[in-house]
């Protein structure tokens, strides 16, 4: 029992240090990129973007290597779930979001791409490292194409976004980037060794541990940013977060484990987990899709019912998972 409170008590400092890293590594990493005069777009679209998932990123690698890949197919298909059914859900309850026109043309279709590539790879309940590696090559190709895209298509509220963040030295810039990096590193060990340990005491497995409190807690970043940008205006920051973390999520965050340890599955990770991800994102981006045919609007809005629907279908997931844990 004692080493049960040690599990939980390492699993919450992990996830504390995770968030807290991560805020200073996103932090420094995009200031000093502005002090370098890197263009927003790019700043937004890669350093902002993937700095979001570092914890999840940073906790398969970990996991892998602790022979736990379980837990970060768990926390990358449950990050997804998280991202979309609590932090949107509870985004549009703040306050209703704007999804612009941008987000079906660009955004969206890569989202429903990338997601049937990670279902292609998790069909056969196996994460092989081919497959593994040929998900963590798709990524700087799509940032590449993206980046291109968005040069030529600014997004004035993206801009606006991270041209608010401010230059800091270079020094101060990689010893914040440097400090963020470790602190994840060091979190993320006791974060996995903590699961483990808790998994192990309550008889439940390392998937199930990722799908449920590390996946809510790698997301807090997230809800934080999305409250936050839509606090301040930047309403449509809030989508194009989940949109993004999501797209990493998959792209980098799973296939890190299949490339270090290659494992097999429960096949219940494509049947129910995987199915749910990909429901939900078709729920989101099929009814943003349906508002914009039936308004003919450059803008429409997620509402605080729609806000309710996603955070339903989150509660809903977690009744189906529970008799399963």
């Amino acid at each position: 029992m004692n080493e049960l409170f040690l599990a939980i008590g390492a699993l919450l400092v992990g996830l504390g240090g995770l968030i807290v890293g991560a805020d200073h590594f996103v932090s420094a990493a995009a200031r000093g990129a502005k002090t370098l005069g890197i263009s927003p777009i790019v700043i937004g679209l890669t350093v902002v973007a993937f700095g979001t998932s570092a914890p999840e990123f940073i906790v398969a690698i970990n996991s892998a290597l602790q022979d736990a890949g379980g837990l970060a197919v768990g926390n990358a298909l449950g990050s997804n779930l998280a991202n979309i059914g609590l932090v949107l859900g509870i985004t549009a309850l703040v306050k209703p979001l704007p999804a612009q026109r941008h987000l079906l043309s660009q955004e969206g279709p890569i989202l429903i791409v990338v997601t049937l590539l990670a279902g292609l790879c998790l069909f056969n309940a196996y994460l092989g490292r081919m497959e593994s590696i040929l998900m963590l090559l798709l990524t700087p190709v799509l940032l590449w194409l993206t980046i291109k895209y968005k040069k030529q298509h600014p997004d004035q509220e993206e801009k606006e976004f991270v041209e608010d963040i401010s230059g800091i030295s270079t020094r101060a810039a990689v010893i914040g980037f440097i400090g963020g990096l470790l602190t994840m590193l060091i979190a993320s060990q006791a974060l996995v060794w903590g699961a483990k340990i808790i998994a192990f005491q309550l008889g439940m497995s390392e998937l199930i541990i990722g799908l449920t409190i590390v996946a809510i807690g790698t997301s807090l970043p997230e809800l934080a940013a999305s409250i936050a940008g839509t606090l301040r205006g930047h309403h449509d920051i809030a989508i194009g977060n989940v949109f993004g973390s999501n797209m990493f999520n998959l792209l980098m965050v799973m296939p890190a484990a299949g490339v270090i340890a290659p494992l097999q599955l429960d096949p219940a990770v494509f049947f129910r987990d995987y199915l749910a991800v990909a429901g939900l994102t078709l729920l989101l981006i099929g009814t943003i899709m349906f508002k914009h045919w039936r308004n003919h609007q450059q803008t429409v809005y997620v509402s605080r019912r729609f806000g309710i629907v996603l955070l339903s279908c989150y509660v809903l997931y977690f009744i189906i998972l529970v008799p399963t844990s």
